[in-house]
């Protein structure tokens, strides 16, 4: 896996942060050479000789870091710089942002008319900004990757001549972002942990991945060939030492982990950059989905207090990918005792396995009908894909109780976030009655995922929704 690919996916926090200091920058550079009121004569006549010209060098530098983030990596191990590295690297980045902006500036013959100092202000400014949120992000991301937040879970199998060394390999070189679970040796140990892991038993290994939220498993041995698989079956990513024998090493890269290359494997083909795009749309489209979804609000909060007092939204802890679990919202469409009356009804479940469907669901109030069908009870979870626990395409998220109850193979639908919708919901969900249907069908869109799916199933979403099919 190309370092400078990952880094950009895994730090686009970091992208977005730049580009608002940018522009929070820029404006402060023309503040302060032209003052306050010129400013605001600039975006109130934004057809003006000034406005353009100024608008020119905004693009100008913005498509300059564009270029220096994709080809040059400035994020990558950004969580471990120290302070005085950091700083550099900043500078450096904004040098070359300067550079570029002059020669453009040159070579199409006006640099002229702009002001040096106004752009010698944004050089300053954009240091000194950039350095403060990223320093403030970082800060906040290791509060996180301390209480276990925003750390990836990870199981080791190895052999006890090996594991310490790699133990102490990872621990130095991933900024905190990585945090063992477990450990599970394939020769003989016996001691319940080992330098303060857990020691896992290979036939408890399904029941501690449904408790412990599992990333990544590296394999630091020669046998477990079959492991592998099983966990790359599950759903979860598997790095294996180069010296081994890898079989069944499909949608296989070379990764660097301190002075170990492994070969890294997972369910889904998705690359690097594909994944970039994807959380960029699911920004820009959750936005535009929680403005919906405050309009909803206003509309639907009186008629469900009405039909159904009590709260306005529905809130669940749902499993997302690899087992971390979260809050989902929704619109309540059911009274407020639907859970507890569920129990009651599973003797009528439709469904042929884990979920419960059944029609005519005596919990659904009036309204809540009408909104289940048009599917607007769905709208909060906008705030879920916002928040990045969802995406807008994706798999279903299981309920807690149906994933104590899964098997090995089920687990592999937890290999990508769960979405608002997928390939199930676009099957008609309403005439698929058995689960191992359901996660075909997920499996299906984790193994060939792809831009050109999504955009598929996005617009296939809208046909089913205007259509009000398989929503009963």
């Amino acid at each position: 896996m190309d370092a400078k690919a990952d880094s950009r996916i895994k730090h686009l926090d970091f992208i977005f942060i730049d580009l608002f200091c940018v522009e929070i920058s820029f404006v402060l550079a023309i503040i302060t050479r032209y003052g306050l009121a010129d400013f605001v004569q600039l975006i109130t006549n934004s057809n003006t000789d000034d406005s353009k010209a100024f608008r020119l060098v905004n693009v100008v530098i913005i498509l300059a870091y564009l270029v220096f983030m994709l080809f040059t990596g400035p994020h990558t191990g950004i969580v471990k710089r120290t302070h005085l590295k950091e700083f550099w690297n900043v500078v450096i980045l904004n040098s070359e942002i300067l550079f570029t902006l002059f020669t453009f500036l040159y070579v199409i013959k006006v640099s002229a008319i702009y002001s040096r100092l106004m752009i010698g202000y944004f050089f300053v400014f954009d240091i000194a900004v950039m350095m403060l949120f990223r320093t403030f992000r970082k800060l906040i991301l290791r509060i996180r990757f301390l209480d276990g937040t925003d750390s990836a879970g990870v199981l080791l199998v190895a052999q006890t001549d090996t594991a310490e060394a790699f133990v102490n390999t990872l621990m130095t070189n991933n900024s905190g972002f990585y945090h063992f679970k477990g450990i599970i040796f394939t020769d003989a140990y016996t001691e319940p942990e080992f330098m303060g892991i857990p020691v896992i038993k290979q036939k408890e290994m399904l029941d501690y991945v449904k408790l412990h939220p599992i990333n990544d498993v590296f394999m630091l041995t020669k046998s477990g060939g079959r492991l592998a698989s099983a966990f790359i079956n599950m759903g979860i990513t598997v790095h294996r030492a180069m010296d081994l024998e890898t079989p069944n090493m499909y949608n296989a890269t070379l990764n660097q982990i301190g002075n170990y290359t492994v070969i890294t494997s997972t369910i889904s083909r998705a690359t690097m950059g594909e994944l970039l795009i994807k959380r960029i749309c699911d920004i820009f489209f959750s936005i535009i989905g929680l403005f919906f979804t405050a309009i909803l609000t206003i509309f639907l909060a009186p008629i469900i207090k009405m039909q159904a007092p009590g709260p306005v939204f529905f809130k669940q802890t749902r499993v997302g990918k690899n087992g971390k679990t979260f809050k989902m919202y929704k619109f309540r469409s059911m009274y407020i005792d639907a859970e507890e009356r569920k129990k009651e009804l599973m003797s009528q479940n439709e469904m042929k396995g884990l979920m419960f469907k059944m029609e005519n669901d005596p919990r659904i109030f009036p309204a809540g009908n009408f909104m289940r069908k048009t599917s607007i009870d769905e709208f909060p979870q906008f705030w879920n894909i916002f928040k990045g626990d969802m995406s807008l395409i994706g798999t279903r998220p299981p309920t807690l109780d149906e994933y104590e109850n899964y098997k090995r193979h089920h687990m592999s639908r937890l290999a990508m976030k769960p979405g608002l919708t997928g390939m199930w919901q676009v099957s008609g969900r309403s005439d698929i009655k058995d689960f191992e249907e359901i996660v075909r069908l997920d499996n299906e869109y984790i193994r060939n995922f792809s831009i050109g799916l999504d955009i598929k199933i996005f617009f296939k979403t809208i046909g089913t929704v205007l259509g009000m099919k398989g929503s009963k």
